[in-house]
């Protein structure tokens, strides 16, 4: 693989944020940048934008007005088959090959406000979607290729990936079950959450912080819901460098009209 910098941020509307994501790279150098949350069609994209950030090769999974998945690089990628993993066909699921490596951008459900499948669909979609990323893990497994997942996984998986663990037991991104079925597509491809292999707990991690939060940063009430996890074979590429390869942009937050998660960054190689 050639070493690369990515990066994995849920932009929420990347036409209404296209000079943010120009800031951060501005400021970052990302060489490749995952998105999620576009809310837009393929011919809707800002593509002149990226183009002028340095990144013209492109590839769009979108949707109208919805959900939808992007992934700009500053090198040619290789769009891979596109396999169906979203329970409801949505925008929410792309990989490319880009500098070596297989890349996955997802972006989970969020699954509603109430945790309990049988009366909130919403939530049983959530569940049924990460079932059948462990299938898929598990299948994938047997190759034992080089392949980077990121993206908005709408779960904070441990107890410090949010302000209250105990408050937000009974909270959607935060629940046992969902914990558990995240966990479970972690193992069935022995995947490597990066940035808890490289920052370990109780040290808090947030990516995300509510729009209703008035001061954001004094209360600092976050989840860690954005997510870059690696497969075996790129393990040493990824923890090579020490939690110095790794960043949480959490400045973007405060950004006039910013998206509610931050951008993500991960040195690879």
């Amino acid at each position: 693989m050639t070493p690369f910098t990515l990066a994995t941020w849920n932009i929420n509307s990347v036409r209404l944020r296209a000079p943010h994501v120009a800031s951060f790279v501005e400021e970052a150098k990302p060489d490749v940048v995952a998105l999620q949350e576009i809310k837009c069609l393929p011919d809707q994209f800002p593509r002149a934008a990226f183009e002028e950030m340095g990144l013209p090769h492109l590839h769009i999974v979108g949707q109208k007005g919805l959900h939808g998945v992007a992934i700009a690089s500053r090198t040619p990628i290789e769009v891979l088959d596109q396999d169906a993993l979203c329970p409801r066909g949505e925008a929410r699921f792309q990989r490319v090959l880009v500098n070596g490596v297989e890349l996955q951008n997802y972006y989970i459900p969020a699954g509603g406000d109430e945790p309990d499948p049988e009366i909130n669909p919403r939530f049983k979609h959530k569940l049924d979607f990460l079932d059948r990323l462990k299938g898929y893990a598990a299948d994938r497994a047997k190759e034992n290729a080089p392949i980077v997942m990121v993206g908005d996984f709408n779960i904070a998986p441990r107890e410090h990936d949010v302000w209250s663990h105990k408050q937000l037991l009974k909270v959607v991104s935060h629940t046992p079950v969902e914990v558990n079925a995240l966990n479970a597509w972690m193992q069935a491809g022995e995947y490597i959450d990066v940035a808890r292999e490289l920052i370990d707990e109780p040290e808090k991690l947030f990516t995300w912080w509510s729009y209703r939060s008035k001061d954001w940063r004094a209360s600092n009430r976050g989840r860690r819901l954005d997510h870059i996890w690696v497969s075996p074979a790129l393990k040493d590429a990824a923890l090579k460098d020490g939690r110095d390869s790794f960043r949480i942009w959490d400045e973007a937050r405060s950004w006039e009209k910013p998206s509610d998660h931050a951008p993500v960054t991960l040195r690879l190689g």
